[in-house]
């Protein structure tokens, strides 16, 4: 395995896998990072909708329960 050619082709060879793993790292990134947005959006809409929620649940006067006939 003395021979330059050899050592060469093997170390072409790890320069393209590293540059294909550096490539899939940054595409990784890029998807985790849209996660994380979409995550912190709908972190929002639940919180939204748990104080919507919350309010609408909130005991009322039984003479708001009386229908408008009475």
């Amino acid at each position: 395995m003395t021979n330059p050619r050899e050592w060469d082709q093997r170390l072409t060879a790890l320069e393209i896998k590293a540059s294909f793993a550096e490539d899939l790292v940054e595409r990784l990134n890029d998807v985790i990072w849209r996660q994380q947005q979409q995550i912190d959006r709908l972190e929002r809409e639940v919180a939204s909708l748990r104080e919507a929620t919350q309010a609408a649940a909130t005991p009322r006067s039984l003479r708001d329960e009386l229908p408008p006939h009475y």
